[in-house]
């Protein structure tokens, strides 16, 4: 058995370590280098060294050949290819000097996999209590402009959701800002904004997480009015009926959109990449939305729903992690009571601030690294 210990840092401002012992009393230390919006990675020659194993070239594809695995990168994407099956890493491999360098994931997630016996991997027990310098979050207030969002059955007179969700993503950012976040707004005022072109225009490569916070509502049916709570979103197709219903409801501002010519002139390759990429940030949008809907739990008593996959169409042209809150309904008086008060919405956008900053703390974990100790 060979073990791959990675010493977490709580700030992972210098380089730092991942250390590999076998079995036989050998121990190995290899450098883990950060590169900003990317990530921790390892040198693939030293990895292979440390393991006893090494690494052969042929055309675009690296190959390290260690034990009975044998696993090919292509060079300057964030492919791997493990036996016959082909997988995403975070980011794109990269080359500097002699060696290619991957990213430190594959290390946690393919190379030690629960399925593999020979290695294992055990992160640092050590916890992130401050979030990393230079985070950024776009948080996105739904509708805006013409496009008023749903009416708010029971909202103050002249007040709809495109004005609740203004009001709650600003203080969103007050507060995210007050932690040292950076956050960008889709919107700051009563303005229009294309739905598709949120995501990719205002969260782009620096950004961490895409915030969509909207409001619900109900058609008239009996009991409607009774019917409360909140949920959090992220992409993938509806699993439910109502998770299509939210989901063709906000999807109806794309009649407000201005039409946009379209510069994509991706081949297949591009599209594949994407989609393995996209795979990763779909698994951090899911740990952002169970937070989100973990922290709201204490400042909404209409109760959590869930959290859900649906086609939003805010969150289709996302390309980076990104969610879609519905903070309450509107057909509600309880939660259009919350959702409309100055306390109420201070309360709320606290609630999904420390959510927010729970998930970039996620995020460092997962990237975390140290300096070495002494003799290392």
């Amino acid at each position: 058995m060979i073990q791959l210990l990675l010493a977490a840092s709580l700030l992972a401002a210098q380089p730092a370590r991942l250390q590999i012992s076998t079995s036989a009393g050998v121990n190995t230390s290899i450098a883990v280098v950060q590169i900003r919006g990317d990530g921790p990675f390892v040198s693939l020659t030293a990895l292979a060294r440390g393991l006893g194993g090494s690494v052969d070239r042929a055309d675009a594809w690296v190959t390290l050949h260690v034990g009975a695995g044998r696993f090919r990168f292509l060079a300057g994407t964030p492919l791997v290819q493990d036996g016959g099956v082909l997988s995403g890493l975070p980011a794109a491999s990269r080359a500097r000097g002699d060696s290619l360098f991957i990213p430190l994931a594959f290390v946690a997630e393919i190379l030690a996999s629960p399925s593999r016996q020979a290695w294992s991997y055990a992160p640092s027990t050590a916890t992130l209590t401050q979030l990393r310098p230079g985070h950024q979050v776009t948080i996105d207030p739904g509708h805006g402009g013409g496009d008023s969002g749903n009416p708010g059955k029971f909202f103050p007179r002249g007040m709809t959701e495109k004005d609740v969700t203004l009001k709650v993503g600003l203080l969103v950012r007050s507060e995210l800002e007050r932690q040292n976040v950076r956050v960008t707004m889709t919107r700051t005022r009563d303005t229009l904004i294309n739905l598709e072109q949120r995501a990719p225009r205002y969260c782009q490569r620096s950004c961490d997480l895409f915030v969509s916070i909207h409001v619900n509502s109900l058609e008239p049916r009996p009991g409607y009015t009774n019917v409360r709570g909140f949920e959090t979103y992220f992409l993938s197709e509806a699993r439910t009926e109502d998770a299509a219903r939210v989901a063709r409801m906000e999807n109806e501002s794309v009649r407000f959109d201005t039409p946009v010519a379209s510069n994509d002139t991706g081949n297949k390759l591009d599209f594949m990449f994407k989609d393995l990429q996209t795979a990763e940030f779909l698994r951090q949008s899911q740990q952002a939305a169970a937070k989100i809907q973990s922290s709201l739990l204490e400042v909404q008593d209409g109760g959590s729903k869930g959290v859900k996959q649906t086609g939003f169409a805010v969150l289709r042209t996302a390309t980076r992690p990104a969610v879609l809150i519905e903070m309450g309904y509107a057909t509600n008086k309880e939660d259009a009571a919350l959702m409309t008060s100055p306390d109420g919405q201070r309360k709320l956008a606290a609630s999904i601030a420390r959510a927010i900053v729970a998930a970039l703390k996620q995020f460092d974990r997962e990237t975390a690294a140290t300096p070495p100790g002494p003799g290392q």
